[in-house]
């Protein structure tokens, strides 16, 4: 049993022990005590803070990523500016999200991660090692999937479904393709995307400008794309040497799209002027008009389970769980449609046929866009209730006068979110608090 009298006898024999060290000592000078720096922050957003034990995460990863692409390198002090702001960015999305109660569950994330591991023609356990391997520890790297897809929600939630198409911008964009042989110029595009904030004050659109201007100079002096992308550019494919891949003309903006075809493959652009800043246009590749307006379709099949006031949200995604469960073990999908599912299909074993592009409301088809062939789904969540799909086949097809319309108003709608989300993006980035203190370092 320890008295109450025990603390201050060991307080005092602490002291006499460390005063006999002393004296021991005493004839020797005492070595100066070096600082050991073990983290420091270096931005606050809002009431969070970045630290640099972070940034160097993010940064070396980065630095792997260029080095596997056999990019040149930037400076560390380009690529550690580059990838703070984007740090500074992401914080922005995510804080907004949870304040406004957007979240992404478990099973959603598991599911996500699975894909990832088929994509990679890996089993989860195979992909869990490869991860390891290069030092990306698994809890980690689910945390950031998980917030990848809620920037993603976010976006399509604050951007994607606020944007609307009219009628008579369908009808001047055909148009627009009928007379250059009923298909478009299609682009391979790099870029440099140097934003400029919103309500930007003179000295500071000017900064911005010289920075477009010296990205622009070391292009022109023979620099290479990729590494003066990851240098400059703020966009999100930076780090991916600002590559934006094949893009229709139709799918670009008209800033772009103008620009674009005046250049031949392997030549630049000048310093283009947007809303959201100044730009550098690369032109990789070109493929022409003349090829059929092709679109993919997607033969599928889905059980449906409503949610009523008998079956709770939860019990219709904990009923599908148990039906999936029966199908990977061997039950036919078909039967169990015709059995369970709320849709008109279920007399059909749940076939709803050929399926194009911007037939179905987004989350649905998201997810059977990403699903393998002949696997089924976990329960998919949209407006009509908990859904499990199957994908049967795919294929590519000529698209019919109506198809055509909708293939229109779907490249329209993406040429208008691309913009609006920049400009979405920059007003959230330019409402927040953001203090640097850099000059600690």
């Amino acid at each position: 049993m320890i008295l109450m009298t025990s603390r201050p006898a060991l307080l005092l024999a602490l002291l006499l022990a460390c005063g006999a060290a002393i004296a021991q000592n005493s004839e020797a000078p005492p070595k100066p005590m070096r600082p050991v720096l073990v983290d420091r922050i270096l931005a606050v957003v809002n009431r969070e803070v970045i630290t640099q034990f972070e940034l160097n995460e993010r940064v070396q990863r980065a630095l792997r990523e260029l080095s596997a692409r056999r990019t040149p390198l930037p400076s560390r002090e380009e690529i550690e500016r580059q990838m703070l702001e984007r740090m500074i960015v992401d914080k922005v999305q995510l804080q907004y999200a949870k304040e406004t109660g957007l979240q992404i569950d478990d099973l959603q994330l598991d599911a996500a991660i699975n894909r990832l591991a088929e994509g990679n023609r890996l089993s989860l356990a195979e992909f869990r090692r490869a991860l390891e391997r290069d030092a990306i520890p698994f809890d980690k790297f689910r945390e950031e999937v998980r917030n990848e897809i809620i920037i993603a929600r976010l976006r399509e939630r604050e951007v994607d479904n606020k944007i609307s198409v009219a009628e008579n911008e369908i009808t001047n964009l055909l148009e627009e393709q009928q007379g250059i042989g009923d298909a478009l110029a299609e682009y391979n595009i790099a870029h440099i995307v140097v934003q400029v904030p919103e309500q930007a004050r003179p000295e500071q659109l000017e900064r911005q400008r010289a920075r477009a201007e010296e990205a622009l100079r070391r292009l022109q002096t023979g620099g290479d794309f990729a590494q003066i992308a990851a240098a400059y550019s703020d966009a999100p494919d930076a780090m991916q040497g600002g590559i934006m891949g094949w893009r229709g003309q139709d799918r670009l903006p008209e800033l772009f799209a103008g620009e674009l075809a005046k250049l031949r493959p392997g030549h630049l652009s000048g310093i283009l002027r947007s809303p959201a800043g100044f730009h550098i246009l690369k032109l990789i590749e070109k493929r022409g008009a003349g090829a059929p307006f092709m679109v993919q379709q997607t033969r599928l099949r889905h059980i449906l389970v409503r949610a009523s006031e008998v079956v709770s949200d939860e019990d219709a995604k904990r009923k599908l769980l148990q039906l999936r469960e029966r199908i990977v073990n061997g039950a036919d999908f078909g039967e169990l449609a015709r059995q369970h599912s709320d849709d008109g299909s279920a007399a059909r074993g749940g076939e709803l046929g050929w399926i194009y592009p911007g037939d179905t409301v987004p989350e649905f088809e998201r997810a059977f866009t990403e699903l393998p062939l002949k696997q089924v789904s976990e329960p998919v969540k949209t407006p009509f209730g908990w859904h499990l799909l199957q994908v049967l086949e795919r294929r590519t097809a000529d698209a019919s006068t109506e198809r055509k319309r909708l293939e229109a108003r779907k490249a329209l709608r993406e040429r208008k979110s691309d913009e609006a989300y920049q400009e979405w993006l920059r007003q959230l980035r330019d409402r927040a608090y953001v203090e640097y203190r850099l000059e600690d370092r």
